[in-house]
């Protein structure tokens, strides 16, 4: 038992292993190093294991005279060619990119011994725990396969019976069903699978639901059952449809008269089949009232969603607890859940004290250098800094960096995620060096291993070059950027929304150096583009006109300006302040009021004040946003000299438009005056003399002086 017990626990970890090697050897026994290369020479190539294929970084082959043949890199459109594993997967993109059946066919020529292990060297690639059996045959192994895969999905979608694995045929009527569930000519299908009982229509429509959710991993599919509560079955029929007039209130009543007459139900099992129903329910007419645009009704049912999806996660937590004890890996995965789901709804000191406890539990059962230790370390440190508590997320985030660095070493991926993670917490902090450095790391290391184009090392990039924004180091940005800019044209397309974020913050850079003309060509392209693809309205539509605004403003062109800043303020004003007041409120309650995201709520909301000449009320909320980042930042971080030099403006507009007021306005230019000085005097001192922000500083510094010089003589 001991035995099949090791086996077992080892045919699981295999694919990690591979995954955590620097490097990979593997000796092909029947290919001799002078054919190697040709695709005819196919045996141990086609045969050799998949996990050391695609898991490792680096693998390097040879031959049967053991010489070497090339590596991973080297060879793999032969590999490509021989095997039918996508390039992509080769080169270590994640493989959450493919779908679960293009991942099962990536071993269908495979040659095994046993048979069950055709499905057990599956296990890493679909990312499943699965308990090794031999002599349970192939189709038994396959079954339990797919119920495991089902459970660690994260799609939430619902087929309670198990594909038929000896369905056959019928290849016409399955195109047929999935042409006609996706034709491009309507969003919203309804069909009905006719004829005499007993020719398996149920089994058709099993098999259709089974294929859309392993080869669409975003498509939701619920297998609804008819329900019991009529009215309540005839309301859900039409909200799934988007073509129901009921009003939520209603809708809700319903559902509680369903709840009610199926509340006496109990089971052993850790949730309650009624609960889960309920929470189905709610989950879908959410997206049903949402993608109707009635947003405030979706707003509602997800705020239910939530709160019974948290109730549910007590539930399984404390089932598991009773029934497996406190340390058994589903309760410490249960545990994670519900931290993630308290985290999620702004419950910060539950999720905090859960996090906690999963992390003490995981240091005393799994040791410190345990995988499922280090994740627990790093979703706390990213709880913390989600607060805003900088010390406590980079303590931890060390802790777990320089173990991954020590373990795993400095090239696996997860040791380069916790390496991103403290740069981020360093820049957070203004510790713009210390953060450029680990992303200099990162992203040569990415660049070495992954290459040029893979989405991780432009990520990489992009951080850099940011950092070296926040520095006002914008030659050695721009050149980052445009490398990036130019990678993701080629390969994702001029219209895929991160090419247009890489030519927004490229023109941001331009324009910051003065470069008008340049910027905007890009900024004309990134806006004609967003409102053809997305549309006029759209949030980052407007952004881009904005930007674009700025742009003509700095050339003096008013009038093109002025035409675009109009269009934005038509479309933004009625909501601006509203908007603001709603998600400054919304997030003081959730997120507490020194959280970074709300000092930057009530900043926007200041701003619009502002431009209403509202100088009173925007001055209020600007001492409140600089004295709380004094306090918890400092004085010389940048979002505190930020918070400087709006308050400064505000005092000085306030001088500027209550003449009327003498004595008013000669001490709101005084209070200007002093507080742009410190911020200008900190500036230099933080960000250097060179620095646009201390430039900017200076420069209305200087004509604010002039101002004052001209009203006193």
């Amino acid at each position: 038992m001991a035995k099949n017990k090791t086996l077992s626990k080892a045919i699981n970890s295999m694919f990690q292993w591979y995954k955590n090697a620097i490097r990979c050897y593997v000796f092909l026994s029947d290919v001799s190093v002078s054919t190697a290369t040709e695709p005819v020479q196919r045996s141990d190539w086609e045969a050799s294991f998949r996990k050391k294929l695609i898991a490792p970084p680096s693998v390097e082959f040879f031959s049967c005279e053991g010489q070497p043949i090339g590596d991973k890199a080297s060879l793999d459109q032969l590999i490509h060619e021989i095997t039918g594993i996508p390039l992509a997967a080769l080169r270590n993109y994640p493989l959450d990119q493919f779908t679960t059946s293009e991942r099962e066919r990536w071993a269908e020529n495979r040659r095994t011994t046993e048979e069950e292990d055709i499905v057990y060297c599956l296990l890493g690639i679909l990312g499943v725990y699965m308990r090794t059996a031999y002599g349970e045959g192939q189709e038994s192994a396959r079954s339990r396969l797919q119920v495991e895969v089902v459970v660690v999905a994260n799609v939430p979608s619902i087929i309670p019976f198990l594909q038929n694995p000896r369905f056959v045929g019928r290849e016409s009527q399955l195109a047929e069903l999935e042409g006609k569930l996706f034709s491009n000519e309507q969003t919203t299908t309804t069909l009905a699978i006719v004829g005499p009982g007993g020719l398996g229509k149920s089994q058709l429509a099993l098999e259709v639901a089974h294929k859309i959710r392993q080869n669409m991993d975003n498509c939701l599919v619920f297998w609804m059952d008819e329900l019991l509560y009529l009215p309540l079955a005839i309301a859900q029929a039409a909200a799934c449809i988007n073509a129901s007039g009921i009003i939520v209130q209603n809708y809700q009543a319903q559902l509680d008269a369903y709840n009610d007459a199926a509340i006496d139900h109990s089971s052993d099992s850790p949730t309650d089949n009624d609960d889960e129903e309920r929470l189905d329910l709610l989950w879908k007419c959410a997206l049903a009232l949402y993608s109707d645009g009635r947003y405030e009704e979706a707003e509602e049912l997800f705020v239910q969603v939530m709160e019974t999806s948290s109730r549910l996660n007590v539930q399984v937590m404390e089932t598991f607890k009773r029934v497996l004890g406190e340390e058994h890996h589903s309760t410490l995965t249960s545990m994670a859940n519900l931290a993630s789901t308290f985290s999620n709804q702004g419950r910060w000191n539950e999720a905090e004290e859960l996090e906690v406890q999963l992390m003490e539990t995981s240091l005393r059962v799994l040791g410190k250098e345990h995988p499922s230790t280090l994740t627990s370390m790093n979703n706390l440190a990213s709880m913390y800094r989600n607060q805003g508590r900088w010390k406590e997320a980079e303590e931890l985030e060390v802790q777990v960096m320089e173990t991954r660095e020590r373990v795993l070493g400095e090239q696996h991926p997860d040791t380069l995620t916790s390496m991103a993670n403290l740069a981020s917490t360093y820049k957070d902090q203004g510790r713009w060096k210390e953060a450029e450095e680990l992303e200099v790391q990162v992203m040569e290391t990415r660049e070495r291993v992954l290459g040029e184009q893979h989405p991780d090392t432009l990520t990489s990039m992009a951080n850099l070059a940011s950092t070296y924004k926040d520095q006002g180091r914008w030659k050695e940005a721009e050149e980052l950027e445009v490398q990036v800019m130019e990678t993701r044209e080629r390969v994702l397309g001029e219209q895929h929304p991160d090419t247009l974020t890489s030519m927004g913050n490229l023109a941001s850079t331009y324009m910051n150096q003065g470069r008008w003309n340049e910027a905007e060509e890009l900024e004309v392209q990134v806006m004609e583009t967003r409102e053809r693809v997305l549309g006029e309205e759209h949030p980052s539509t407007l952004t881009s006109m904005a930007n674009l605004a700025t742009t003509y403003l700095k050339q003096g062109r008013w009038k093109e300006a002025e035409e675009l800043n109009v269009q934005v303020m038509e479309t933004r004003k009625r909501e601006a302040e509203e908007l603001n007041v709603q998600v400054m409120e919304t997030r003081k309650r959730v997120l507490g009021e020194q959280h970074p995201d709300t000092l930057t709520s009530m900043g926007n909301l200041a701003s619009t004040y502002m431009n209403q000449g509202r100088w009173n009320e925007a001055e209020e909320l600007e001492v409140q946003v600089m004295e709380t980042r004094e306090r918890v930042l400092g004085e010389e971080h940048p979002s505190t000299l930020t918070s400087m030099a709006n308050l400064a403006s505000t005092f000085s507009n306030q001088g500027r438009w209550n003449k009327a007021e003498e004595l008013e306005c000669q001490a709101r230019h005084k209070d200007a005056l002093v507080l742009m000085e410190r911020c200008f005097r900190l500036s230099q001192q933080v960000l250097g003399k060179q620095h646009p922000d201390t430039q900017s500083s200076l420069g209305t510094l200087a004509s604010w002086r002039a101002d004052c010089s001209d009203e006193n003589s």
